[in-house]
């Protein structure tokens, strides 16, 4: 349905990454007619991968630039969403620049890396920084989404982006798979308190993406036979599959889904 997000405003934090889910997600809401505000790290061009650098890519202003191509407006803010007053900030700005705030799609993350690994093996440290950034960051900007969005009085949808490992659990990912758990029981439990708001909240599990997250797992065969593994539908997601399902939720389409954690995952997880 074309423009359905028509006069809506939304963040999508994570977005700057070429390769990503965060991407397509603020794409697909502007080409259904929001406005967007998308957050990065600032990260120096220097850390890009080298198919961003070959592309002259330039991290969360080059997804603002596709973002007006459809049509809207953008607004592209370096931001930390482990810190309290930086996500107050950011609805605050919001709120200043396009006047409302309808729409949150909770996509930062940590990165892959040393969590991974067994529980035995793995210093407190690692743990706090996935923990922080996931969870705490998901709750820091959906309280204060959740607060603006209460105080306007007209609904509004948050969307938290977990993971399949959040109900896979599997060996070597204590840390990631706890903090995407605990966003699914975060999600539940706000869609309960902020129901009668007309506020929803739904979080997306996503399966394997093929993002710059999966380059550690190689590439070629090896990256073939892991997707023939996994994947029941022998293919996996580019992250527009989680952009319709985004904006599916976000719009009059998904009104009456709230407190769900939704698998899109071509197939990988039954029964949760």
């Amino acid at each position: 349905m074309e423009r359905e997000l028509a006069g809506k405003v939304a963040i999508v934090t994570g977005a700057g990454r070429m390769r990503s889910i965060g991407r397509p997600i603020a794409v697909a809401l502007a080409r259904a007619g929001a406005n967007v505000v998308i957050t990065g790290t600032g990260r120096p061009p220097e850390r890009y991968p080298e198919d961003e650098k070959a592309a002259g890519w330039r991290d969360i202003e080059s997804v603002a630039d596709e973002i007006r191509a459809e049509g809207a407006k953008a607004l592209a803010l370096v931001s930390d969403i482990r810190s309290e007053q930086a996500v107050d900030e950011l609805v605050q700005r919001t709120v200043a620049e396009f006047g409302r705030l309808d729409i949150v799609v909770n996509n930062a993350g940590a990165a892959r890396g040393d969590d991974r690994r067994a529980v035995t093996d793995l210093d407190y440290e690692t743990w706090k920084n996935v923990l922080v950034t996931n969870l705490d960051g998901t709750f820091l900007l959906s309280r204060a989404a959740a607060r603006q969005l209460v105080e306007q009085g007209e609904g509004g949808s948050i969307i938290n982006i977990s993971s399949i490992a959040s109900k896979l659990a599997p060996a070597n990912t204590a840390a990631y798979a706890s903090s995407k758990a605990g966003i699914n029981a975060l999600s539940h439990s706000l869609a309960m308190e902020l129901a009668p708001h007309k506020i929803r909240v739904n979080a997306i599990c996503p399966g394997i993406i093929d993002t710059f997250r999966m380059d550690d797992l190689g590439r070629g065969e090896q990256w073939q036979q892991t997707v023939r593994r996994m994947i029941p539908l022998g293919y996996a997601g580019d992250g527009t599959e989680c952009a319709e399902m985004a904006v599916f939720l976000a719009s009059d389409r998904g009104k009456w889904i709230t407190g769900q954690a939704i698998n899109v995952d071509g197939g990988t997880v039954w029964g949760n």
